[in-house]
């Protein structure tokens, strides 16, 4: 199996030096690159698109968390870990669905448990082992009936008249907006997350994440994936969505 590729930033070369060697330490994963700034760590994530991001908080030119939305933009799925010595940040890095935020001086032991936690996440083997919050009568409830319908895209080749409940989910990806069909097309359109949300039936669609929008007919399951997230498979696509913690609640009130 790959190793999990991480990339680190901070200004301070003495920290760098610290989540390097816990980089190289860490079974299973390979460094890719570090940054001292903002800006160089946004240019090195475009060009290694590494699965990991441990980064400051503060750093010059554009901070940790607005280097975490911007990535979040380019790909929901990056795992990203702060490690900073201002706890008054946390709640803005839960934000950003950061997987876990380290406060300075941290243990390596905590930092090492964290890396091991987003190995395992990462490659499948802590799935089973944990827990989700109860479903209550969700597995009792009937699939939402389709809602017949077609929708006019416009996109990057013209414009598709297709059906809505063919429609699988909506995402962002690489900055850009994927309209994602049951049989794999996909289509790029101009349509920001907000206003195709507005468009799609609310009794067939949900809202799961700030990045996803997925067909409610479609849920095949829903598996444990960062502290605060989740990840709901779809019947029949090799992709799949993220679903955070509060939205998995209102989710189950569907189903209810």
């Amino acid at each position: 199996m790959d190793p999990i590729r991480i990339l680190i930033a901070d200004d301070d070369a003495g920290m760098r030096l610290v989540m390097r060697k816990l980089a190289e330490q860490a079974e299973g994963y390979a460094l890719v690159g570090e940054a001292a700034d903002g800006n160089e760590l946004i240019a090195l994530y475009d060009q290694l698109r590494p699965e990991v991001v441990l980064m400051d908080v503060e750093m010059p030119g554009i901070t940790g968390i607005e280097c975490a939305r911007a990535i979040q933009d380019r790909d929901p799925r990056t795992v990203l870990v702060f490690a900073t010595a201002h706890e008054e940040y946390m709640k803005s890095a839960f934000e950003v669905y950061a997987f876990d935020y380290l406060v300075k001086p941290f243990r390596v032991e905590r930092a090492m448990q964290t890396l091991e936690r987003i190995r395992d996440r990462l490659r499948g083997s802590a799935i089973e082992a944990m827990e989700m919050p109860t479903p209550g009568a969700a597995e009792k409830a009937t699939p939402v009936e389709p809602v017949p319908g077609r929708m006019m895209l416009r996109h990057r080749e013209g414009v598709s008249f297709i059906d809505i409940p063919d429609i699988a989910m909506v995402m962002r990806e690489n900055r850009s907006t994927i309209l994602l069909m049951k049989d794999g097309t996909r289509y790029v359109v101009g349509d920001g997350m907000a206003e195709l949300d507005e468009r799609l039936p609310d009794d067939l669609f949900f809202r799961t994440h700030k990045s996803y929008i997925v067909n409610l007919n479609l849920i095949d399951s829903i598996a444990p994936y960062g502290r605060w997230t989740y990840i709901v498979k779809l019947k029949g696509l090799k992709e799949d969505a993220l679903i955070t913690h509060e939205r998995f609640e209102e989710l189950q009130k569907r189903f209810i």
